[in-house]
């Protein structure tokens, strides 16, 4: 009832003259009232509608202007936030350096557990080149070198591998890494870690890269030793640069060879080969290696080599390098 009401107040022009019409129709119809009173009340009711016709037009127009005005305000509103708005979705603007910020996070993948062998296994399945800077390279000669020849094999392509790891000939250096070592696992099952140990290891992979080197054409391999050892392994291929540390519990990073960082990888491994001593493979040739180089053989190839076996090792010494280079197990498996 109240809506009703409210709605007869806001046309009350037009009730009135709606029951103006009826009234004066009832009564002309029962000659209630003369002609002439019909007459006036027709043109009444003709100005009521006019009225009404005007104000509904004037309330129109009233409308079209303040909806002009919003427009208006609402147009000089965005341009005053136009530049307000380049701060936020400019080439510079905050969302920019937020999604930046973003994809420089998704960079860099942690990989954990079984994730990090088939991670290796599948950048060595397709690489033609490898660069790996690490301890003494244990798990590159027994795995890592052999695969990526195979694979190169396989498509007949050629392959390029860098190997940088600590020098056998400096005693201070295989020291301090087989004190690392010992620090990771003190009471760990396996052969322990000492100066010797270390020293056979750096060695059996200098001898398995010149003796993989001559029985495939499709190799080119460079060798360097370092005076510096590092706590990390960096294995770098076409498609992805990984590092790992020494205890296989521990997660590794893998970037992938689009995003910025593989770069930057690549250019550190550069300069830290740079500053490590180049051992020349090339000699290499001067000494024919058999399938199991003999003992002799590896004294003279070391000896070729400017990397002379330590007087302290004797043959057994030798023969163990030999077993390690060429029958090397995966020290992970």
């Amino acid at each position: 009832m109240a809506r009703l009401l409210t709605w007869v107040l806001k046309n009350l022009d037009a009730f009135i003259g709606l029951l103006l019409a009826l009234t004066v129709a009832i009564l002309g119809l029962n000659n209630g009232v003369s002609q002439d009173v019909v007459n006036s009340a027709i043109l009444l009711i003709l100005g009521l509608l006019a009225q009404a016709l005007l104000r509904d037009r004037l309330r129109r127009e009233t409308a079209e202007r303040e909806v002009r005005q919003v427009v208006r305000d609402t147009r000089d509103r965005l341009s005053e936030l136009v530049p307000q708005m380049q701060e936020i979705i400019g080439p510079e603007g905050v969302l920019n350096r937020t999604r930046e910020a973003i994809d420089s996070v998704s960079m860099v993948r942690v990989l954990h557990g079984s994730e990090v062998g088939l991670a290796l296994t599948e950048a060595r399945r397709h690489t033609d080149r490898w660069d790996f800077k690490g301890g003494t390279g244990t798990y590159t000669r027994a795995v890592t070198l052999p695969e990526c020849l195979e694979h190169a094999r396989r498509r007949n392509a050629t392959l390029h591998f860098s190997i940088e790891i600590i020098d056998p000939t400096d005693e201070e250096v295989c020291e301090r890494y087989a004190r690392f070592r010992r620090s990771l696992a003190p009471d760990g099952p396996g052969e322990k870690w000492t100066v010797n140990r270390t020293r056979k290891e750096s060695y059996a992979t200098v001898l398995a890269a010149c003796w993989h080197r001559q029985r495939s054409g499709l190799l080119t391999i460079d060798v360097r030793v370092s005076a510096q050892m590092t706590t990390f392994r960096y294995d770098l291929s076409s498609s992805c640069v990984i590092i790992t540390q020494e205890n296989p519990q521990t997660p590794a990073l893998r970037i992938d060879h689009q995003e910025l960082y593989y770069n930057r990888y690549n250019i550190e491994l550069q300069y830290s080969r740079e500053q490590s001593r180049r051992v020349p493979v090339e000699a290499a040739g001067q000494v024919k290696l058999d399938d199991e180089p003999s003992v002799e053989q590896v004294r003279r190839l070391f000896t070729a080599l400017g990397l002379p076996l330590p007087r302290s090792f004797g043959d057994r010494d030798v023969a163990d390098i030999v077993s390690r280079a060429i029958q090397a197990r995966n020290p992970y498996a």
